[in-house]
């Protein structure tokens, strides 16, 4: 076991803020960091591999899991589920590592309760026209689930004030050197405190 603490880090972001691409980039920047693999019962896509980009589990699967109290948080997505093991998560912070969950609020709120000392980062983007793009640009669904993910996207955007730090994706390359700052204990000017967030989230929520 290691003699430091190990830090939990905890991401999240509307649907098209392009939160899974920093979270590669972030990873291949800080070696440090482990990733924790998600269990869900979404079928999976075709570049998704079992055990890399997600556990993929059956809905009866699922339930037995949140049953056993094996989930450290879980939520229901769209019309799917996800959650996060608890023991995976417990053992690399209790050997001193730095792990990073990508999940949604409601699975943020969860760990927060559970696990108080974690830092949570909420990332948006620059205009709602540039979400609407990015959902757009996916190619990959149809106009009626884009329609409701943007929906969905304004509902999750309400709760950045749930978050200890807020990331604006307008510039990638900017976006991700922010989300190294906080993993590198140097976030303190990212704080969701800070005014501009307030100011953004209120234009990306008016209708």
């Amino acid at each position: 076991m290691s003699t430091e603490p190990g830090r939990l880090y905890v991401i999240a972001a509307p649907s098209g803020a392009g939160k899974t691409s920093l979270v590669k980039a972030l990873m291949e920047r800080e070696p440090r960091l482990r990733f924790s693999v998600s269990y869900t019962t979404r079928k999976p896509r075709a570049t998704e591999i079992d055990g890399r980009d997600y556990h993929f589990i059956t809905p009866a699967r699922f339930r037995e899991m949140v049953a056993g109290g094996e989930f450290l948080e879980h939520a229901q997505v769209h019309d799917n589920f996800y959650g996060t093991g608890i023991k995976a998560v417990r053992d690399a912070l209790a050997a001193g590592g730095l792990v990073l969950l990508e999940i949604d609020w409601q699975g943020a709120r969860q760990v927060r309760e559970r696990q108080p000392e974690a830092r949570t980062i909420f990332i948006l983007p620059p205009t709602r026209r540039t979400l609407e793009e990015r959902l757009n640009a996916r190619g990959t669904d149809s106009a009626e689930v884009i329609q409701r993910r943007l929906q969905d996207a304004q509902r999750d955007i309400g709760h950045w004030t749930e978050f200890d730090y807020v990331v604006i994706n307008d510039r990638f390359d900017q976006a991700l050197e922010d989300l190294h700052a906080i993993v590198r204990e140097r976030g303190d000017p990212l704080a969701a405190s800070r005014p501009e967030i307030k100011r953004l989230a209120a234009a990306l929520l008016a209708t």
